[in-house]
């Protein structure tokens, strides 16, 4: 075994020694973490700034964004363990493109594309108890150590030994990638299936309706219908396998909340959303900047030379004559 090799192995048994194989809170599975608590919030709070950068910023309305925060947050409060303590953010960017994504430690992300699909409050509850749900699962730190434990010849001491930023800045393009696409945001199928049980479990804790989590798949399917299946929403590139997932939600509506359509305690607060986000959503769209449909002036050029055949070259007259 060389040398490097070696001294990688040592590094990376040290630093799975101070967190290693654990019992995750939230869904009561083992898993190995490399990353401590503190270090996945640093992370996540790095990798902010370039995540909100790369879909351009956030809405200026301050409504709407108090509005999405706020639920966020109450959902926050019905997680396990330590969660609550999270440093939790919601940040409804300003996007038309249809995504929403978590990172490390409490960092919530969705686009104003996607809400402006919604019809009601239990749906926008759906997809950030989804994200949350990829949170307290510690997707993107059990995704980490898949890869540590792949790639031996990272620099596994520097994550298992620091909290140093500069050592965790490293990891920052895996996450975010293009356009919120990095490695670290894309989960297996199970852990798609995993966050949207846990979500459905907080937005139920919250009062909301679960088989809304069933209602934003729909919108994800109307949206895939509307491009002819020619470019599906981002969100789906980096939350797949919707067929699988729209069976287990539908079989956990059945087995686990059998009862929540008649549960007079589970609403899907569609007048609140109509009242408060409805109008500022219509309003930000309808102030959009539109493309000008009047003719540029190369067009106008275009098209008087084709109208006068006299003013072409002779090359060109003759060709169109054939």
């Amino acid at each position: 075994m060389r040398i490097s090799v070696l001294l990688a192995t040592v590094a990376l048994i040290g630093a799975l020694s101070l967190t290693g194989c654990r019992t995750n809170v939230a869904t009561g599975r083992s898993q190995l973490i490399v990353l401590s608590h503190e270090q996945e919030i640093a992370l996540g709070e790095e990798a902010m700034p370039e995540l909100v950068k790369e879909y351009g910023g956030t809405v200026s309305d301050s409504v709407l964004r108090e509005y999405v925060s706020g639920i966020g947050k109450e959902l926050a409060t019905h997680t396990e363990g330590d969660n609550p303590n999270n440093p939790w953010e919601f940040t409804l960017l300003d996007s038309d493109v249809i995504n929403a994504f978590a990172l490390p430690g409490g960092k919530v992300f969705m686009s104003r594309g996607l809400m402006t699909r919604m019809t009601n409050e239990a749906q926008l509850a759906g997809v950030l108890g989804h994200e949350i749900g990829h949170v307290t699962a510690q997707h993107v730190n059990e995704r980490m150590s898949q890869a540590i434990g792949l790639q031996i010849g990272v620099t596994a001491a520097a994550i298992g030994t620091r909290n140093n930023k500069s050592d965790l800045s490293k990891y920052i393009p895996a996450i975010v990638g293009v356009g919120g696409q990095g490695f670290l945001l894309k989960f297996s199928r199970d852990q798609e299936s995993e966050a949207d049980s846990l979500g459905m479990r907080y937005m139920t804790r919250s009062g909301y309706n679960p088989r809304a989590q069933l209602q934003v798949m729909e919108i994800l399917q109307e949206a895939v219908n509307e491009s002819g299946g020619a470019s599906a929403p981002e969100f789906l590139s980096t939350h797949p396998y919707p067929e699988t997932r729209i069976a287990r939600i539908k079989e956990a509506l059945r087995t686990i909340y059998p009862k929540a359509d008649t549960n007079p305690n589970l609403s899907f607060e569609e007048a609140r959303f109509q009242r408060i986000a409805r109008p500022r959503l219509d309003a930000i769209e309808a102030n959009k900047p539109r493309a000008s449909l009047e003719p540029s002036s190369d067009d106008v050029r275009m098209g008087v030379l084709l109208a006068h055949p006299e003013l072409w070259c002779a090359h060109c007259r003759e060709a169109a004559q054939e």
